[in-house]
């Protein structure tokens, strides 16, 4: 339930980021969004630290290792956050929407690889074809659009940056779980949240932010505000969903984000919701049923 919240969240705030996108550039929007979410995190957070829960028992030397788990934390957050969004928004400027999002749905097959190689999750029949049927479920609600994608001929800097970022999203995903199978949730979820604003601060400068954000009006802020929260939310859910769950399994709701846009595109946004788009749904719910289906006893 928390992995498929994550999905509909990241949906809803793709949705959401249309009203604003004009009026905040990308990697400001990115930072905000974080911004917010890491702001709305620090009460919950602070608490799990005064508690002491945040050290966890078993940590071997508490100084030396602690203090290397917060720098692991830190990187998977920028990495996360700052390398993935740098790299999904240089491939948006060379390739179209439709074919960024097929790339890009590559996610949670490239996270079942990775969590395979590092001996982290086993590979089941049933696992794999759900992650394929999801995948295939993506591709064909984008059917429809690529009649629009620009013509080729940029080369394959735009696609293979793109690719970087899912794998750059699937390695983040497999690494996570021994720090949030150690720490609480809220807290390494602030903690990211802090070190990937940092970073996308200083990328965001290119776009100057600091005349851009004191510019904004009211309800860009609202706007802003509820991608945030939403934000908050979606990556509280995401990292508890993989504290008790596979990467794989987490990351294949992530075919919930197109779904999610899709409905609530045609919902508020007036866009036609085509049999394509049906068809889509059988499938990634077949996946997602097939992918999240327990696995025989005696099976890891």
């Amino acid at each position: 339930m928390a992995a498929a919240g994550a999905g509909v969240q990241v949906g809803a705030a793709i949705v959401a980021s249309r009203f604003v996108v004009a009026e905040v550039p990308p990697l400001t929007l990115a930072m905000l969004r974080y911004a917010v979410g890491f702001l709305c995190l620090l009460p919950f957070a602070w608490g799990a630290l005064r508690r002491r829960d945040a050290v966890g028992a078993g940590t071997g030397p508490a100084g030396r290792s602690f203090g290397n788990d917060l720098l692991t934390m830190a990187a998977l957050g920028i990495g996360q956050f700052g390398v993935l969004i740098a790299l999904l928004n240089y491939g948006l400027q060379q390739v179209g929407a439709a074919q960024a999002a097929m790339i890009f749905s590559l996610f949670p097959l490239l996270t079942l690889l990775l969590a395979a190689a590092l001996g982290r999750e086993r590979v089941t029949p049933a696992l794999l074809l759900g992650v394929l049927l999801s995948m295939a479920g993506v591709a064909l609600s984008l059917v429809p659009k690529l009649d629009a994608a620009p013509a080729a001929g940029a080369g394959w800097w735009g696609e293979l940056a793109i690719a970087g970022a899912a794998a750059t999203g699937a390695l983040c995903s497999v690494l996570y779980r021994p720090y949030l199978q150690r720490y609480p949730t809220v807290p390494v979820s602030a903690f990211a949240m802090l070190a990937s604003v940092a970073v996308l601060a200083l990328l965001a400068l290119s776009e100057g932010w600091p005349a851009r954000v004191a510019g904004l009006g009211g309800t860009a802020w609202a706007v802003v505000g509820f991608i945030g929260l939403s934000s908050d939310i979606g990556y509280f859910l995401w990292l508890y969903a993989l504290k008790h769950e596979s990467p794989t399994r987490v990351t294949v709701f992530l075919a919930l984000n197109p779904v999610t846009a899709a409905l609530l595109g045609a919902w508020l946004l007036h866009e036609p919701f085509t049999p394509w788009s049906g068809a889509a749904l059988a499938l990634i719910a077949l996946g997602l049923a097939l992918a999240t289906r327990p696995a025989p006893r005696g099976q890891g």
